[in-house]
């Protein structure tokens, strides 16, 4: 099914090793999926040595021999020369990358780790850094060392986005390793303002990995690439498919609303704008008659399928007398604190969420504070949405308050 191509280039110097381009043969691409081509990628890589730290490459994007010599072809690019904020996946294959941007004194944005806490950080080496600490800054530990979150509401311009890949053609058509994060992310930018559809997209891979893609596998949420950097070649596919205009909320579960919190005050946000935001499968999940629906956490973000007989604004929860079948309150604490920490922060964070509470009582000086939402099952949801929230430097300690745990 997979033939091999032997490429040579000036990319390859010293005899360090030897590249395979892989070919789908057409002639049987007839009912092949995206995840076809993934797993021979990526059985490919290990099978002939061209897979690097970490491994198996199975599940990842994929890192290989040569792709610190792969991501110095970037310096070649007008695009990079003139950006002046970049965005830069995680992966590692893409360290080099993110290396040259802060070496270049670019403002470098990596999206934070399955977008659990936020959309971006902002890398931020210390004052005076040195070669070592640049990289440092530019591994995986360095993101979560020398970072800070970019809130939505930040007025954040990326002139670059680099993306890895498992696979990607020539013409720019671009296979992911499944989990959708870089489309989504994509697609979250255009939503906030921070990319348009001029942006240019580029991918670092090994030469294996520029396959022949079926067009009819391409969805209307997948991105496009417009340069693809492999340590022998630069080749700019002049891909004429638009890219992705925003969020596909038909696309998006309510499990991965559960997952990625910040994806609800997006969507709070576009619902706001009078946009449709239907979930996937959501017109099939109608409420039950006479079954109550939980609180929102924040006032009039309720989708429009989930009316409930306590649906009112946050306004009328607060002032609801007890006794009259208002829910009882309940409190979330939040711990561990940073000593410099301002109440405005952790305001910012909560709204970045789409955790706002009906009332938040701050207690610097104990690095606490106190955070009371409509109801038991609303604060258990911030609480499961705030797990692992960090300001500056420090993870939050957040739980039930004492009296809610108690009852």
């Amino acid at each position: 099914m997979w033939g091999a191509e032997r490429v040579t280039g000036a990319g390859f110097q010293h005899g360090l090793w030897n590249s395979f381009v892989i070919k789908w043969d057409s002639s049987v691409a007839v009912g092949v999926s995206k995840q076809d081509i993934r797993e021979q990628i990526w059985d490919h890589m290990e099978s002939q040595n061209l897979a690097d730290f970490p491994r198996p490459v199975h599940h990842r994007i994929p890192n290989f021999k040569g792709s610190y010599l792969a991501c110095q072809n970037i310096k070649d690019l007008d695009v990079f020369a003139r950006t002046q904020e970049v965005k830069v996946d995680p992966d590692k294959p893409l360290e080099g990358v993110r290396l040259l941007a802060l070496q270049s004194n670019k403002t470098l944005l990596v999206p934070t780790p399955r977008l659990r806490t936020g959309l971006f950080n902002k890398i931020t080496p210390p004052p005076g850094a040195t070669k070592d600490i640049l990289r440092k800054c530019a591994t995986s530990q360095g993101v979560r060392n020398y970072s800070v979150p970019i809130g939505l509401d930040s007025r954040v311009l990326v002139d670059l986005v680099v993306v890895g890949s498992v696979a990607v053609s020539e013409k720019g058509w671009r296979i992911g390793k499944g989990e959708g994060y870089a489309d989504l992310e994509y697609a979250m930018m255009v939503s906030i303002g921070a990319i348009s559809k001029e942006t240019p997209v580029v991918t670092i891979v090994h030469d294996c990995q520029v396959v022949d893609i079926p067009e009819e596998l391409l969805e209307e949420h997948d991105i496009a690439v417009d340069y693809i950097l492999t340590p022998t070649r630069v080749i700019t596919t002049g891909c004429e498919r638009p890219q992705p205009m925003g969020i596909t909320w038909s696309k998006i579960s309510r499990e991965m609303m559960e997952k990625i919190p910040v994806l609800r005050s997006l969507r709070a946000r576009e619902q706001q704008a009078g946009k449709d935001v239907t979930l996937q499968g959501e017109h099939q999940h109608l409420p039950e008659p006479g079954r109550q629906q939980a609180v929102p956490l924040s006032a009039g973000r309720r989708p429009p399928d989930t009316p409930g007989p306590e649906a009112n604004s946050m306004e009328a929860a607060r002032g609801s007398p007890a006794g009259e079948g208002a829910p009882l309150a309940a409190d979330v604490y939040v711990g561990n604190l940073p000593r410099d920490a301002r109440v405005s922060d952790l305001k910012r964070a909560l709204r970045e969420l789409g955790s706002v509470p009906l009332r938040l009582t701050w207690q610097g000086p104990q690095r606490r504070a106190f955070l009371r939402y409509p109801d038991s099952a609303a604060a258990q949801q911030a609480v499961s949405c705030l797990q692992g929230l960090r300001l500056g430097t420090d993870t939050l300690r957040v739980a039930l308050a004492r009296q809610q745990r108690d009852k």
